[in-house]
């Protein structure tokens, strides 16, 4: 999506949002409905606006503070991650007002940053997980992160331009592997970064979790893959971008984080039966320091995937009839 795309949405938008108003209102008000097309509406175009805004600040501050001494280029990540956590923020608290979005994180987050670099694994089930995930991080936990991306992220301008000026990687790389290109981006970290991965690679869903039992099958990986289908909420893990982060950051603590709620809203059909949201967002996660992780790929590859069990089960504990499983 280019800028001229978002400046012509922006106005589309909001002529939606008084189209459905104006629509809906009257079956709303006699039945006492939740609104659903207005909240929606109203959301898209405050995504939209926001989005515009971070593009225009972002290019505000470059205007401002020109150059590409290393001093320069610092103080623009500064900035950049600054704007990031606000952008995020107000879009946390737009869901909060219209799809009554409301967030437990277990247990506490510290309150200051980490001493050490962290390599933070999350769970992908939802529409926006991410976003909310990655604004915890930033405004909650007080760290940097270093995010590992779906290169169909680039689309949005904002997340484009924001992203460029701090460390990132978007998968496929332009130039060398996978693996390679997050091995990268984990060995510049320093305390108070975070590289964030989700090892799944896409939200779950039974077909996905079918299609990567069956592959780990096709690979002569048997045990595995047994492992994997005893899995019934969360997608196994792939190792070779988490391996390669470890590999490459052995002084980096580890951080799971697990999260139930946001999980049934698996498409954007779900998203019209399930919001206003009902319950809680849970969030939880867990540390465990470098000195504890298994030396070696092979007895990583064991223990990543023992890791992805524990998270499972805690999904499970958390889950809804309507909560996607195999």
């Amino acid at each position: 999506m280019t800028l001229a795309v978002l400046l012509a949405l922006i106005p589309a938008a909001a002529v939606l949002l008084v189209a459905v108003s104006v629509l809906s209102a009257p079956v709303s008000l006699v039945t006492r409905g939740p609104w659903r097309p207005v909240r929606m509406a109203a959301f898209i175009l405050g995504y939209l606006t926001a989005d515009l805004a971070g593009v225009l600040a972002a290019a505000a501050y470059a205007l401002r503070h020109p150059g590409w001494a290393p001093e320069a280029r610092a103080r623009r990540t500064t900035h950049a991650f600054a704007l990031l956590a606000r952008l995020l923020t107000l879009l946390r608290r737009a869901a909060e007002r219209l799809f009554h979005l409301e967030v437990r994180v277990t247990p506490a987050l510290p309150p200051t940053a980490p001493d050490v670099p962290l390599v933070v694994l999350m769970r992908h089930a939802g529409l926006g997980d991410s976003f909310l995930l990655l604004q915890i991080l930033l405004a909650q936990a007080h760290v940097r992160p270093f995010t590992v991306l779906k290169g169909a992220l680039r689309a949005d301008p904002c997340l484009d331009v924001l992203l460029g000026r701090v460390p990132h990687c978007f998968l496929p790389p332009a130039r060398g592997t996978a693996p390679q290109a997050v091995a990268t981006l984990a060995a510049g970290m320093r305390s108070g970064d975070a590289l964030v991965i989700f090892p799944e690679g896409g939200n779950f869903t039974p077909g996905r979790h079918h299609r990567a039992v069956a592959r780990l099958r096709r690979l002569g990986e048997y045990r595995r893959a047994a492992r994997a289908a005893r899995l019934h909420y969360v997608l196994p893990p792939r190792n070779s971008g988490s391996l390669a982060a470890l590999a490459a950051a052995p002084d980096a603590d580890v951080v799971f984080v697990a999260h139930a709620g946001l999980d049934v809203i698996a498409s954007p059909r779900a998203a019209w039966s399930f919001l206003p949201l009902r319950r809680r967002v849970r969030v939880h996660w867990w540390r465990i320091a470098a000195a504890d992780i298994p030396r070696g790929d092979a007895a990583r590859g064991e223990w990543l995937l023992s890791q992805w069990e524990r998270m499972d089960a805690w999904t499970a504990a958390q889950a809804v009839p309507a909560t996607p499983h195999v």
